[in-house]
């Protein structure tokens, strides 16, 4: 039978129209997973990719600990070795375990002027001149140099740990009279303690030579000719160093605001005499009298002010009770202070009066020793003009009851009535150096039981400063 090629044609054409919904959805779905297949291969080679850069991690992790097990084991290998012999021209400097040591100090050089001699000594520590003294001197003096080693981290108790302190200067003398020994001064200790503290109940135990109570100690008067012996010290200025105790104590620990602090010490006796002033057999020390003080402390961001009171008894017969007692045969030795400064920006002030009586054994009554009544103290005002330029003016004044005085003439009392003091300062300081211009200039009052005598000085010095 013969095909019509017409009727073929329709039935191909209405075959695709029934078949091409079905074709077409096929080719989306296979279009869908190819679509699927490329991005699980892609996420695959991501993986891939992730899995290597932590595995190289791993390798860096595992060789850095392996050079650090070894580094360990390097240390522990030196710490274990015995350590190397000092060479003697490099000294080793060696400290128990925790424990730091600091050494400090300054270098102190004063060229200076006088026109009489002055007491205690001249250029460094002249403080007032000698009665009827003539002659006017000059010289260089370097005795203010000073260092000392501060030692701390010692461990006490849990709760308690120590730190202690040395330090010297060179005002012990000279070496001999002869024609170069002023040129040898002598070193001089100062001062050598140990504290204990307590930080969580701000308390310290200071046990050794320091200074007592009376003196300023955060007070001194500012110059860099007169730094052992201050401005004013015998003069308005009292108080001296002693073997002793001291417990501190703060009194609002941990709180904001002012700082308070009690203070309270118990110190060597010491008199002049009678009997040996450097073996421990003066009516100071006879009978275990010692040196009772307590000072009361505030202090805050740019002022200070404090309150002492002193008292020991002096038995006048001396050790073992023998000596020919002059006048009374006890003393009772009493003082009361109060002081302060204050630093409102470029200015500095301060101020410190003290009153009592038999004052001598730490250095009052214009250094005598008796029953004897005094008043006394100083006031100086500084001001800064720029951070590197300062001035300083000092007055001090000290007056021991002329009775007394004349009482005790021969038994202790040197004769001196009354004294003052007044000096003028220009400073210049960059880094660890201080430069100065001072002008000292001292009245002093003297009797002879009838008669008043007046002797005045001056002293003019330049000095230079280093820290360290």
């Amino acid at each position: 039978m013969r095909r019509n090629p017409l009727f073929f044609a329709v039935a191909v054409a209405m075959g695709l129209a029934v078949a091409g919904p079905t074709l077409a959805a096929t080719t989306h779905k296979q279009s869908e997973v190819k679509a699927l297949h490329a991005l699980i291969d892609k996420q695959q080679q991501q993986l891939n990719q992730q899995q290597q850069e932590l595995q190289a991690l791993r390798d860096s992790l595992q060789r850095l600990e392996g050079e650090q097990v070894q580094q360990h084991a390097e240390l522990a290998k030196v710490a274990a070795a015995p350590p190397p012999p000092a060479h003697p021209a490099e000294p080793v400097f060696s400290m128990a375990p925790g424990v730091s040591v600091a050494l400090n100090g300054f270098i102190s050089a004063t060229a200076f002027s006088q026109s009489k001699s002055f007491v205690f000594g001249n250029g460094q520590n002249a403080e007032f001149p000698e009665s009827g003294s003539k002659g006017r001197l000059s010289g260089f003096d370097v005795r203010n140099t000073r260092f000392w080693l501060d030692f701390k981290g010692s461990k006490f108790t849990d709760n308690w740990s120590g730190d202690g302190h040395i330090e010297m200067d060179f005002f012990g003398g000279f070496n001999g009279t002869g024609a170069y020994s002023q040129q040898q001064p002598i070193p001089r200790l100062r001062q050598a303690y140990m504290d204990l503290n307590n930080a969580q109940t701000g308390s310290t135990i200071r046990i050794g030579q320091q200074w007592d109570l009376m003196f300023p100690l955060d007070n001194v008067t500012t110059s860099i000719s007169h730094i052992a012996f201050p401005l004013g010290f015998g003069v308005g200025m009292i108080g001296w160093r002693f073997p002793g105790a001291v417990w501190m104590q703060d009194l609002n620990h941990g709180s904001a605001g002012p700082k308070w602090r009690l203070d309270l010490g118990a110190f060597e006796g010491s008199w002049s005499g009678p009997g040996d002033n450097v073996n421990y057999l003066t009516a100071g020390n006879s009978d275990f009298h010692p040196q009772l003080e307590a000072r009361l402390h505030v202090q805050d961001k740019n002022w200070l002010a404090y309150a002492v009171v002193h008292y020991s008894k002096i038995d006048l017969k001396g050790v073992g009770g023998l000596a020919a007692t002059p006048i009374e045969s006890s003393i009772d030795s009493e003082g009361f202070e109060v002081g302060g400064n204050w630093n409102p920006g470029p200015w500095m002030l301060k101020a410190n009066a003290y009153t009592g009586n038999g004052l001598g054994e730490i250095f009052g009554d214009l250094v005598q020793f008796g029953d004897i009544g005094e008043t006394g103290g100083y006031l100086q005002a500084g001001y800064k003009f720029t951070p590197n330029w300062s001035a300083n003016a000092t007055y001090a004044y000290s007056r021991s009851d002329r009775n007394d005085v004349i009482l005790w003439l021969g038994h202790g009392s040197a004769g001196r009535l009354k004294n003052r003091q007044g000096a003028l300062s220009l400073l210049y300081s960059a880094g660890a150096y201080d430069f100065g211009l001072e002008w000292i200039y001292d009245k002093l009052d003297t009797t002879d039981g009838l008669t008043t005598s007046t002797t005045s000085g001056n002293e003019v010095n330049v000095s230079a400063l280093y820290h360290f």
